[in-house]
């Protein structure tokens, strides 16, 4: 996380609104031989306090646990050009948006796989409606079964929330609104447009 205050101002509630959307991170552990990183979709409990995932049976984080880890949920980013600003002595930066989601993670039962599944699915799916959603009874019962044996169910147990929401908040506004509209407008980077989006209205 940056370590300027302005940029870690960010109530918890806008940055797990943003987690619940982004729905995806990646999960960092302490192995044996170093750290172990995997990239995971994840699913908030209604009430934020857990997140659920899943990982491929050989993944070796699952060796690992229960252990403390930390999920980072990475939003737009981008390159700010110092010319952008229209204000002398600027340098080069990067704005981005990042959570952290850290705590303990457990392996659930095995039998918690498929309505973890159907969880997520139904998550991603609801954002797809008017098509009918996919659901696991629309597989064959078998190859469903040797599917849900091929992956383990875990569960984060949040304890900590950290965020950075760098995007230019720290300059004067008619500055920050100058450099946003040249972001959007040299467009380097696919979510240029949300970033300048964030950069026009800074969270709270």
């Amino acid at each position: 996380m940056h370590p300027n205050p302005t940029f870690r101002t960010t109530p918890d509630d806008q940055s797990l609104a943003f987690v619940r959307t982004r729905a995806f991170g990646t999960l960092a552990v302490n192995g044996a031989d170093g750290p172990l990183l995997a990239h995971v979709p994840i699913l908030l409990s209604d009430d934020a306090g857990s997140a659920d995932l899943h990982l491929v049976r050989s993944n070796p984080i699952l060796r690992c646990l229960p252990a403390d880890v930390v999920i980072s949920v990475m939003g737009p980013d981008g390159y700010v050009s110092p010319d952008w600003y229209g204000v002398d002595d600027q340098v080069p930066t990067w704005n981005y948006v990042a959570v952290h989601l850290r705590g303990r993670l457990e392996i659930l039962a095995s039998d918690d796989m498929r309505d973890m599944l159907d969880r997520q699915s139904a998550d991603a799916e609801g954002h797809l409606a008017p098509k009918p959603a996919w659901k696991t009874d629309k597989m064959t019962p078998d190859l469903l079964d040797r599917m849900m044996r091929q992956i383990v169910p875990c569960r984060l147990t949040i304890t900590t929330i950290d965020s950075t929401w760098k995007v230019s908040q720290n300059k004067p506004e008619d500055v920050r609104l100058r450099a946003a509209d040249e972001l959007e407008q040299a467009g380097l980077r696919p979510d240029a447009a949300q970033l300048a989006a964030l950069m026009r209205k800074p969270p709270a």
